[in-house]
């Protein structure tokens, strides 16, 4: 039987995770990446030792914040799109969406590739919904027809590839999803050359 006082307990520590994951972004974004742990507690106003009992290690804590960030900035975006009667907008918001919460995001996705929590089965379920959107745009005529599943997760890599040059608290990304956009969309397009298989990290072979 759930007591009244362990409900309570649960209660807390989910509220002690959601502010540890905000601070986390917040002193990420103010101080990089490698912004102290003590710092996070200290922002957040909890213990050390009540951190890592959420979060055991850096990696662990890197995943959920973007997880945190993903379902308040993607995942309304893709319900979005979905519902839009319009597939190749729809397509449009949920890139927007993506690239505009990567760029406030910089350093909390920095630590994420420094910590290894950036692993490809994370994007998964955003990559699906970007490559239903992309079909369903194509079934309608909207994008060129030669364009594969495998293109989207490489295209978004190429748009994120962008925020590394320039100033992430600006919004110079837009000008590249502009002429993806446009490379897309075009009525006349010069073929592709043949679609080259996904590679895993580590399936390099010498």
């Amino acid at each position: 039987m759930t007591t009244g006082s362990s409900r309570g307990l649960r209660a807390d520590a989910a509220r002690n995770s959601e502010r540890i994951l905000r601070a986390a972004r917040q002193v990420w974004a103010e101080h990089g990446p490698d912004a102290h742990l003590e710092e996070i507690a200290r922002r957040a106003g909890v213990g050390i030792a009540t951190l890592y009992r959420r979060f055991p290690d850096k990696a662990g804590l890197v995943r959920a914040a973007l997880d945190q960030s993903i379902s308040e900035d993607i995942a309304p975006a893709i319900e979005q799109a979905l519902n839009d009667d319009d597939p190749r907008r729809g397509l449009v918001t949920v890139l927007e969406a993506a690239l505009s919460m990567a760029a406030r995001e910089h350093n909390t996705l920095a630590a994420a590739r420094n910590s290894g929590a950036m692993t490809a089965q994370a994007g998964t379920p955003f990559f699906d919904s970007l490559t239903l959107l992309a079909r369903r745009a194509q079934e309608a005529g909207l994008v060129r027809a030669d364009l594969v599943p495998d293109d989207m997760p490489r295209i978004m890599v190429m748009l994120l590839g962008v925020l590394w040059t320039m100033d992430p608290r600006s919004d110079g990304w837009r000008r590249y999803l502009t002429f993806v956009l446009d490379a897309l969309s075009t009525e006349t397009p010069t073929p592709l050359p043949p679609v080259v298989p996904l590679q895993q990290p580590g399936d390099c072979s010498t």
